[in-house]
């Protein structure tokens, strides 16, 4: 073995000075001296980069920063579209594969080619790079910062958690909680108007969010604005899932379902309501519908509403990808554990469903550049999960999702009645957006081949929550109404509809007042706890504080 006092070093002085002299400060830095190097790799490959410039996605706005132009980042970006178009292409033209296997291997190989993504590493990021040497890494440390505390909690954040305070800043519309079961809490608003319609509304959000979707800030706020327009709100506020609801079924929200509506009717002395079922509430709403109709009792119910809901599930797009034996074997054991499934679990299962824009831009923002978290309203709700009764979610998935058998008259029974849709005459309203991911319209619209009853449905611009969440105001997105009463399928109601700008509220609430306009004095019981119901506490209450 040689002596090491006679080893000749790797390098010698005058070696080490040129580098330094070629790297500036970069000899002390590594993050500098890694941009310089990128920088004398750019000189070599720019010729190369320009000849496959023309081939880049435009609109991909992962890569959209002027830094992405350097030859260096320029290659990875094209290399990454090359390999991802491979990639997708390749599972798509996968044989031998089930229809639903197939749609499986797809959205498992973009999930994948999503994560792999040079946007998602500070050292094959440009922004991130330069962010990193301009404050000497202390974008790096606050991301890592970000990160870990994330890590602590179990999911993403997406907002300023201390940006929002319910009751103060976000669902302040003022009311009265009147009414409380171990499964929901009923609140009634304050009216703002002088003369109310005499029959009142009650909106079932779905139990997988808290219901302030629909209660925002007072600007985006659809039940202030439903206020403000002289209705009647009342607003189920269900109960996020604990070890007490582990025998919870479907039964039970068709039941909660029922007594609401009873328990207005009573309490106003009002023979029907309007109701506004929205996503899964939307699907327990017309099981309610057809319960109420086979008792004879459909006249309780003046309108039905349904924001972005399916009851027909051929057509429900990627949700479908998660319903195998793995996942049921899951809930299964979590029902057998605990009782109920971690909001947080169903949370990622829809961060997935966008994943560029739910998980990988976070991660950029927020891990790799370092910045504050926004103070958004809609973000901050997206991130306040509800636990799940796992019974009835495994149930949900599997009767619903899996073998659609709401549609199938007689194949579900709830609270001793078979359910049977097509005894459905409500007059009925329904919502679909034109980008749901969650409720495709396609899956929205063929609640239209059930109901036997008249039904208006519009198709609104954007998604499962934009695309509800859209107050006249804002002036924001668009809709879309085809009147012809002959039309039979989605696509000849698109191609002959015409398009209005703006909100559908406006469309919404001529077509409610049209089916009952008889307006009362908004005194006595058409004031919270002023009735024969007691106020228990203000809006928003305590069931939707819980965590």
């Amino acid at each position: 073995m040689a002596d090491s006092s006679t080893t000749p070093p790797l390098m010698d002085p005058e070696q080490i000075a040129k580098m330094a002299e070629t790297f500036g400060a970069g000899a002390a830095d590594p993050l500098t001296a890694y941009k310089h190097a990128l920088d004398a790799w750019g000189e070599v490959l720019a010729p190369l980069a320009k000849a496959g410039h023309d081939k880049l996605n435009a609109k991909d706005r992962r890569f959209a920063a002027p830094q992405w132009e350097h030859p260096v980042f320029d290659l990875m970006r094209q290399g990454y579209q090359l390999m991802s178009d491979y990639m997708i292409g390749a599972a798509h033209e996968m044989e031998h594969l089930s229809k639903a296997d197939k749609a499986k291997l797809e959205f498992a190989v973009r999930t994948v080619v999503e994560a792999m993504s040079p946007a998602n590493s500070p050292l094959t990021n440009p922004v991130a790079l330069e962010k990193a040497i301009e404050t000497k890494g202390q974008s790096l440390m606050t991301g890592v910062s970000h990160m870990l505390a994330d890590m602590q909690r179990g999911q993403l954040t997406h907002t300023d958690p201390q940006a929002f305070r319910l009751g103060e800043n976000i669902a302040c519309t003022p009311g009265k909680v009147v009414h409380q079961t171990p499964l929901y809490q009923l609140v009634q608003y304050t009216p703002t108007t002088d003369k109310v319609f005499e029959t009142p509304l009650v909106i079932f959000p779905p139990w997988i969010n808290r219901f302030y979707i629909l209660d925002l800030t007072a600007e985006k706020s659809f039940i202030k604005w439903c206020v403000d327009q002289g209705i009647t709100v009342f607003v189920v506020s269900w109960k996020s899932a604990d070890a007490s609801m582990r025998d919870v079924v479907w039964d039970d929200y068709i039941a909660a379902q029922i007594e609401a509506i009873d328990t207005i009717r009573d309490a106003l002395d009002v023979d029907s309501v309007h109701a506004i079922g929205y996503c899964v509430a939307g699907t327990t709403l017309a099981a309610t519908l057809a319960i109420l109709a086979a008792r004879g009792e459909d006249a309780k119910v003046k309108s039905a509403t349904f924001f972005t809901a399916q009851v027909d599930f051929t057509r429900s797009g990627e949700l479908l990808n998660f319903i195998d034996e793995h996942q049921l074997k899951m809930i299964e054991s979590l029902a057998s554990q605990q009782g109920f499934l971690d909001g947080r679990y169903l949370a990622l299962t829809f961060n997935l469903l966008r994943g560029n824009d739910l998980i990988w831009s976070t991660v950029n923002k927020h891990y790799l550049l370092g910045e504050d978290y926004p103070a958004f309203d809609l973000l901050h709700w997206n991130g306040d999960v509800t636990n799940l009764p796992a019974k009835w979610h495994k149930d949900y998935l599997c009767d619903l999702y899996r073998d659609n058998k709401l549609v199938e008259p007689g194949a579900l029974s709830a609270l001793g009645t078979p359910i049977d849709l097509r005894k459905v005459t409500t007059p009925t309203y329904v919502q679909a957006g034109r980008e749901d991911h969650i409720a495709p319209v396609g899956s929205v619209w063929k609640i239209r081949d059930h109901f036997q009853g008249p039904i208006r449905f519009v198709l609104a611009g954007s998604g499962h929550i934009a695309g509800v969440v859209n107050p006249p105001a804002q002036g924001k997105y668009q809709y879309w109404l085809n009147e012809d009463p002959t039309v039979s399928s989605l696509d000849e109601y698109i191609e002959g509809a015409v398009e209005t700008k703006g909100s559908w509220w406006p469309d919404w609430l001529n077509w409610l007042s049209a089916q009952a306009p008889k307006q009362i004095a908004a005194k006595g019981a058409r004031q919270p706890g002023e009735g024969k119901l007691k106020a228990l506490e203000e809006a928003p209450g305590s069931y939707v504080k819980t965590r």
